[in-house]
């Protein structure tokens, strides 16, 4: 069983250390994985536009029978839907998917903009290049996202995929200081500055993908497999203690129900064992997760611009 430990967000809330992530779970899969996941005992459940998945997982929290207000509810303001015009479209679509009243934590999933094209997600150039939209700013959009707040239907407003460089931009307009920023996140990618940055600034970080990717070289690592023996746990229960042991709350996923059973258990590490883990990404930190064919690196990932203005 995990440890039962949560986070408290700036707006006051609370938010489970462990939380079952559905990227890249078909829609059956993610039905049968979540419903899973609830009678296992997590109540923190992450979604997406892009995952495609929301009706189905709304389905499984309503077939459930577990109240509404035990869940922690996030889902996520897909790229082509950054235009001011569109946010509010875009929120009460997936809390209609959902069979939500409200959202715990709504977030803008890239700083980035794509054009809008109906549903279709991924508008291409006929070289295979996203078509950007350079019309709109991440500031604007966050700014319409902060007026749903006003509206009562969601709890609070979180970024995802933003670096220093990217917060620092939108924290000079911002009106609400973003509860969460989830991203990338485990010892082979640590993001210590954005980190640092983040707790100095009171946002919480969330980790997506701590297991690091499918197949992940993570889980082969030898320091990692030598901890796990240890405590007599798996590898991916001590990633999962990492994470959340540095402050951060994780989102691991899958689709088999004997894992998604192990996820659900964190430990408390040793400090020598900690610092092992977190040496890992130091000397090459590997990013495990880039999006294809965006033509945005630099602007997601750039170096971060050092000014206090």
């Amino acid at each position: 069983m995990a440890s039962g430990r949560v986070f408290k967000l700036n707006t006051g809330s609370t938010i489970p250390a462990i939380g079952f992530g559905t990227w890249q779970s078909q829609p059956d899969d993610a039905y049968n994985s979540v419903l899973t996941a609830i009678k296992i005992g997590y109540r923190h459940i992450d979604t997406a536009v892009y995952y495609n998945n929301e009706k189905e997982i709304g389905r499984a929290i309503k077939d459930s029978g577990i109240p509404r207000k035990e869940f922690f509810i996030t889902t996520k303001l897909w790229n082509t839907f950054h235009r001011p015009d569109l946010v509010s479209k875009a929120f009460e679509e997936s809390l209609a998917k959902l069979q939500l009243d409200y959202l715990d934590l709504y977030e803008m999933h890239w700083p980035c903009a794509f054009i809008y094209d109906g549903d279709n997600l991924l508008p291409r150039h006929e070289n295979g290049k996203i078509i950007l939209d350079h019309t709109v700013d991440f500031t604007e959009t966050y700014a319409e996202m902060e007026k749903l707040i006003e509206g009562g239907k969601v709890r609070a407003i979180g970024v995802s995929n933003f670096s220093v460089r990217n917060l620092k931009k939108l924290l000079k307009t911002a009106k609400i200081i973003p509860a969460v920023n989830q991203c990338e996140l485990h010892p082979y990618f640590p993001q210590n500055k954005l980190l640092d940055f983040c707790t100095a600034h009171n946002i919480h970080m969330t980790g997506y993908s701590p297991l690091g990717s499918s197949d992940s070289p993570l889980m082969k690592n030898n320091i990692v497999i030598d901890i796990a023996k240890k405590y007599n746990v798996t590898p991916a229960q001590i990633l999962i203690s990492w994470g959340i042991q540095r402050g951060t709350s994780v989102i691991p996923k899958s689709i088999t129900p004997s894992r998604i059973q192990e996820n659900f258990k964190d430990i408390a590490l040793e400090q020598v064992d900690f610092d092992k883990l977190s040496s890992l990404g130091t000397t090459n930190p590997q990013r495990l997760i880039i999006p294809n064919n965006w033509d945005c690196d630099e602007f997601i990932y750039g170096e971060d611009i050092e000014d206090d203005n």
